[in-house]
């Protein structure tokens, strides 16, 4: 699912009042900053950078390796190893220390930057309803009840509107502008989405259960509802463009479900300063519909994303959902150039389909990394094989959706080493 762990992670909501920073916490986040910077200037960040530039260009180059531990950050990053005491702080403290962590621990291709990228301040709606979720735990499973119980209420719906608040922005912004002067580089990026897809809010608001019944019991209903759904993107891709919140994500943004945006070929030629979805990369996926047919996805998945991916330079799909089945689909979306093979897809058949003419995004299983000893042969015989039938193709692979390292931080890093030397081999 989401990586929010590389974008810009910082609260989209706070309160004017918690906008600050003690005189203790600044001393804190200085020394970290100043650390990051050091690490951020090695040549070695300039050779990754040139590499993601290269292989996002489908040139021939050797494997791109990115972990993200994701949930597994927790296990990394422990809460005893923060030392700030404001909420805010804390939220910097913890991304300088993952990034610190990637530079001299991680041993990916991730590159550091000596940039500190803030979110706006904002809130925004739902779709004039939402579910309702039911946990036991903090983490961990859940269930929901899905709001749209009924097509009656369709014209219950509304687009989610988007209230930037732009007061404490600013005010976000000078904090970090004061806070890491001479070190880092303060720069707002707000990433407004994940996933373009739709089909998460879809599951949401009428279940995944029902979803699949509607296909047959209510096809005419369900368009409707992906109508909606599309038109509810689109407003908001609109929204976002027309008031200038957009940022471009050619650089060191995460982008699509694995993989940094670095490329040439964005902006577009006629760019002029103010961001548009065409000067970006753009991002679909469909997990929710991994046991729908391919016939099924075409009918009420594709028509519908075709619109949203059509105003982007470049495109990302997929995340876990395997497209083998649903290749001849999906290579239909416009500008497409990342495309995620799941553990779950078969990794021949899509080296066949992808070749050198896409990003063969490569997602072995996190699995491997939730043990307390790790089988590192069989990780290294998994990666070995899957580098062998990919040899014509432009592959990154990407270590992400963990949920545990159980409780050993070094599984990451032995990942890491171990996917370094079979690329390199």
């Amino acid at each position: 699912m989401a990586d929010q762990t590389v974008a810009s992670l910082f609260t989209q909501s706070i309160p004017s009042d918690q906008i600050m920073i003690s005189s203790a916490d600044e001393q804190v986040l200085r020394s970290l900053a100043g650390e990051l910077a050091k690490l951020a200037c090695r040549e070695i960040e300039r050779e990754k950078t040139d590499l993601w530039r290269r292989h996002n260009a489908l040139e021939a180059t050797r494997p791109v390796i990115f972990c993200d531990p994701e949930n597994g950050w927790n296990e990394i990053i422990t809460p005893d190893r923060i030392a700030c005491a404001g909420q805010l702080a804390r939220s910097w403290e913890t991304y300088l220390r993952k990034e610190i962590f990637w530079a001299d621990s991680m041993g990916d291709d991730k590159v550091v930057e000596p940039v500190m990228r803030l979110r706006h301040v904002y809130t925004e709606s739902d779709w004039g309803m939402h579910e309702t979720i039911t946990r036991t735990e903090a983490q961990g499973s859940y269930r929901w009840d899905p709001p749209l119980t009924s097509y009656d209420l369709l014209d219950k719906l509304r687009f989610p509107t988007i209230t930037v608040d732009h007061e404490a922005t600013e005010q976000l912004l000078a904090l970090a502008g004061r806070t890491f002067d001479g070190l880092l580089a303060v720069e707002l990026n707000t990433q407004w989405w994940w996933t373009l897809g739709m089909t998460w809010t879809l599951i949401n608001l009428r279940g995944l259960m029902q979803f699949m019944l509607d296909m047959y019991d209510h096809p005419e209903e369900l368009h409707r509802l992906m109508e909606i759904l599309r038109d509810g993107h689109l407003a908001k891709l609109d929204f976002l463009e027309e008031n200038n919140l957009l940022s471009l994500n050619n650089d060191n943004t995460y982008v699509g479900s694995g993989g940094f945006g670095f490329t040439g070929e964005l902006p577009r030629s006629d760019f002029s300063g103010r961001v548009r979805t065409v000067d970006m990369w753009g991002f679909c996926e469909s997990q929710e519909t991994v046991g729908v047919s391919p016939e099924m996805f075409e009918e009420f998945v594709f028509p519908y994303q075709v619109p949203i991916l059509d105003r982007f330079g470049l495109n990302c799909y997929g995340c876990c959902e395997p497209l083998d089945k649903r290749w001849h689909v999906v290579k239909r979306f416009p500008r497409l150039r990342r495309v995620s093979v799941s553990p779950w897809a078969d990794v021949e058949t899509m080296a066949e389909n992808l070749g050198a003419d896409y990003i063969y995004s490569y997602k072995p299983t996190p699995a491997d990394l939730a043990r307390p000893n790790i089988d590192a042969d069989g990780i290294r015989a998994e990666l070995r094989r899957a580098m062998d039938i990919t040899r014509g193709c432009r592959l990154e692979v990407i270590m992400k959706d963990n949920h545990t390292l159980a409780n050993t931080p070094s599984n990451a890093t032995r990942w890491c080493r171990i996917a370094r030397e079979e690329a390199d081999r």
